[in-house]
């Protein structure tokens, strides 16, 4: 099977941490985002991945010099300018030669969807399209799948009112594609799968979905980021793994609560880190407390400050000895 992995992206939801480095090349515990995700498609037969590339593609070349990612061959599909959902997986899969199905994931899910159940339902009905979808507990800000109890898509419900709500069901960013799609998507302008696409051919009756209960979250804001990894090390996708990496420096008197250190970071004596993520050569000094915050690579939290409430550090920022920061960027974006 081959996938195209929307990977372009600015990721400006994710600044500072994305100001020079794409979003899915994020480290995820012990490995990039893109490596997690790309994992999770090999696991269910998938043996080749298409990047939709834009934003900083040098460094995702950089990363897999030898276009090998988990074990899955790489190709790179280059964007000349955004081009939204339909028209990077219209460029990218062109860019490839695909001319069979395909499938197609959103690079910042994190899912232990088995692909193969959304393939082979996508086949058994003879589909043009098929997406996964999964469940929430308020669909409020998110748009509702309506489907009939085959799983043919009746429509699509933008953010309704939760009491209002026809369905819990929403799209999770994963399709099983065939290249008769890739017609419906006109050429050089931006054009979205989501609500351009799909809508039309809910029309032709060619739209089918399945719901899933696997584990779902988009990755794509400071708060999934790191939940995604506080999820990993508590063992809610297989046995937990370990938080502190073999390579972080931690002090005998420290405390890691709940907590994720990376590769090559210290937390030097006196300091607490819980509930938050320290990037690869990250150091927390002494006597410092980092709080539910994610804390960028080879940043500096300075002696007795405080970083808490979400905030998000950026790679080879210092935050000055006893400085309090709450809910905060730094450097600050816009």
């Amino acid at each position: 099977m081959k996938a195209v992995v929307l990977v372009g992206g600015f990721g400006t939801r994710m600044r500072p941490l994305t100001l020079s480095t794409p979003k899915q090349m994020l480290p995820v515990v012990d490995r990039s985002m893109l490596e997690h995700v790309v994992g999770g498609l090999a696991r269910h037969g998938v043996d080749e991945v298409v990047l939709s590339l834009g934003y900083r593609e040098d460094v995702f070349r950089a990363a897999y010099p030898d276009a090998l990612c988990a074990g899955v061959r790489l190709r790179y599909a280059v964007e000349p300018e955004p081009l939204d959902t339909a028209g990077a997986i219209r460029f990218a899969a062109l860019a490839a030669g695909i001319d069979e199905t395909f499938i197609v994931v959103n690079g910042d899910v994190f899912t232990d969807l088995d692909v193969g159940v959304l393939w082979r339902r996508h086949h058994q009905v003879g589909a043009e399209a098929t997406i996964a979808l999964t469940s929430v507990d308020d669909p409020s800000d998110y748009g509702v799948v309506a489907t009939d109890e085959g799983g043919r898509v009746l429509g699509f419900v933008e953010k309704p009112p939760r009491e209002e709500a026809p369905t819990n069901w929403i799209n999770a960013g994963t399709y099983v594609l065939e290249p008769s799609v890739l017609d419906r998507v006109d050429d050089g302008r931006r054009v979205s799968i989501e609500r351009e696409t799909f809508p039309r051919m809910v029309a032709d009756g060619s739209l089918w979905a399945v719901p899933s209960d696997a584990y779902w979250a988009d990755a794509g804001t400071p708060a999934t980021y790191l939940q995604v990894q506080l999820d990993l090390i508590d063992g809610l996708r297989g046995p937990p793994v370990a938080g502190v990496s073999a390579g972080a420096a931690v002090s005998d008197d420290a405390v890691v609560d709940h907590s994720i250190v990376m590769d090559g970071a210290s937390v030097e004596a006196g300091a607490t880190v819980r509930h938050s993520a320290v990037l690869p050569g990250a150091t927390v000094s002494a006597g410092a407390l980092v709080e539910a915050s994610v804390i960028g690579p080879r940043a500096t939290v300075g002696a007795n400050a405080r970083v808490t409430g979400m905030s998000m550090i950026g790679d080879d920022t210092v935050v000055e000895d006893g400085s309090v920061v709450t809910a905060s960027k730094i450097p600050e974006v816009v």
